[in-house]
């Protein structure tokens, strides 16, 4: 009795704790190539850069505002490696703009590739398209009125689409913010986050029909999410995790140089995600 109701209170602490989506990392080929694209053809800011030649890797934070309030780009260059395999798991990001059909020809006229012109959703108003950044990654480009977050989605296919809100409800205190079930393109999709859609960045979860696994590739790597506290929060997703599975990949404490308290884990389907210590964080980012 005593271990579930102290379980049911550690299971509120997400719910409670100050939380953001702070940036999603992947991998590219070319470091140089890919920060001209973004500030060029999205109007992204490169917001910092960092050479880490004892670990052969570079990396660059881009985005459309600074890392204190805004979710940004972390791209990682890893010296020698010019291709990655995106697999067919990861899906897109997506940018919110007041005008998509102008944002395609400028991306077009710098030689960007459209892969879906811009039009209405099927059976829908909003506007979208879709374009290809030079390593292969997918970015949809959604019509919206301004927003303080142009940097709104990151979409990941997964198996089970219940099992997936319950995981990130239960061990990351996000809430369900909305479910579309799509049979006539047989798939459903659900929109978790902390906040509304039209405010900040969400995860946009797609389940197709009978798909149960995905490949990862190794192109996407995490998204990273602050907390007050990194090792009660790693206690929480530890109990999630007996009960809709995943696993935990780094026991919580300070990055070894850094001293950035983090921890992280993969979700049921194998999705890495990495929870960040707030005030590390800002401290990291002062220098």
């Amino acid at each position: 009795m005593a271990e579930a109701a102290s379980n049911a209170e550690l299971l509120e602490w997400p719910k409670k704790d100050k939380r953001r989506l702070l940036h999603v990392v992947y991998r590219v080929g070319d470091l140089e190539r890919t920060i001209k694209f973004y500030t060029e053809c999205f109007g992204m800011k490169l917001l910092r850069q960092r050479d880490i030649p004892e670990e052969k890797y570079s990396n660059a934070f881009l985005g459309f505002g600074p890392e204190q309030t805004n979710f940004v780009v972390e791209l990682t260059y890893n010296y020698g490696v010019t291709k990655y395999d995106i697999g067919d798991g990861f899906g897109h990001f997506a940018i919110a703009t007041q005008d998509v059909y102008k944002l395609v020809e400028d991306i077009r006229a710098k030689g960007g590739e459209i892969t879906r012109e811009p039009g209405p959703v099927k059976g829908g108003t909003t506007v979208i398209a879709f374009v290809k950044d030079p390593d292969g990654y997918t970015f949809e480009l959604i019509q919206r009125g301004p927003t303080p977050e142009p940097l709104c989605q990151v979409m990941l296919r997964v198996g089970d689409l219940d099992r997936s809100i319950k995981f990130y409800e239960k061990a990351l205190g996000m809430k369900l913010l909305r479910k579309v079930d799509n049979p006539q393109y047989k798939y459903t999709l659900a929109m978790v986050g902390y906040a509304d859609e039209y405010e900040t960045t969400v995860l946009e979860l797609t389940y197709n029909y009978g798909v149960t696994e995905y490949s990862k590739g190794n192109a996407y790597a995490q998204v990273a999410i602050g907390t007050d506290d990194v090792y009660k929060s790693a206690e929480v997703v530890n109990l999630v995790i007996q009960e809709v599975g995943g696993k935990i990949t780094r026991q919580p404490g300070p990055i070894p140089g850094i001293n950035t308290k983090i921890t992280s884990f993969l979700d049921p389907d194998g999705w890495k995600t990495v929870l960040v210590d707030n005030e590390d964080f800002l401290k990291e980012l002062q220098g």
